[in-house]
């Protein structure tokens, strides 16, 4: 009997090759950002569920799932897929690439993702509760905010981890433009913006609150 050829793959198995650590189909996915993708669809599945117990409701009671939700001053906002402050979730994953790249350094960038995912994640869940509610309904211009939507919110989240991707990939300096051009555009449109958000939140100042109201 001819012994088989050592260089000659076995039926079913894979050419092994000195350095090859594990099959072709997963030498291209390492395992950081394998288990990255698991810790966010578990992130994400957690905020669901947290939602849906605190009485969220899945979709816009409207019945009707919309990409876009154009109208600031609708029942249908922050009920659908994406609105006006999509935009200013993808500059939470701007300010959060740029945070953990000075405070987290040492974290692989997939690290580093997980770790914007939880804390974006754990805001929506701040955000959707009803001392956070009735704090937006009272001090800023969202009258008729009563809560995200989960599927807003995971929106919310994809919008954050977009964000993230970009700071990645662009220059400093075009992160900082993509910045300011998306807070002078939403003030333009809606006369609102992450920064007015978080000043109206904090401390409410009169003068931005008429100025917001058309007043």
């Amino acid at each position: 009997m001819t012994a088989p050829d050592p260089a000659t793959p076995i039926r079913g198995s894979y050419s092994a090759r000195p350095g090859d650590g594990e099959p072709p189909a997963r030498r291209g996915f390492p395992r950081a950002h394998r288990d990255a993708v698991t810790a966010i669809l578990a992130l994400l599945a957690g905020v669901a569920v947290i939602e849906l117990a605190m009485g969220r409701v899945p979709i816009c009671t409207c019945g009707t799932i919309r990409l876009w939700q154009g109208v600031v001053a609708s029942a249908e906002n922050s009920q659908q897929i994406t609105d006006w402050y999509t935009f200013t979730h993808v500059l939470h994953g701007i300010g959060f690439y740029a945070l953990l790249a000075i405070a987290a350094r040492r974290l692989s960038i997939p690290a580093r993702l997980v770790t914007a995912v939880a804390i974006e994640a754990a805001w929506e869940v701040i955000e959707n509760s009803p001392f956070i509610i009735d704090r937006y309904r009272a001090a800023t211009i969202s009258l008729d905010y009563y809560g995200d939507s989960v599927l807003n919110s995971l929106s919310d989240i994809v919008a954050m981890m977009a964000g993230f991707w970009l700071a990645k990939r662009l220059p400093v300096w075009a992160s900082i433009a993509v910045v300011l051009i998306v807070e002078a555009t939403l003030a333009l449109m809606i006369r609102d913006n992450l920064t007015l958000n978080i000043i109206m939140l904090i401390h409410p100042v009169e003068a931005i609150r008429h100025w917001q109201l058309g007043a």
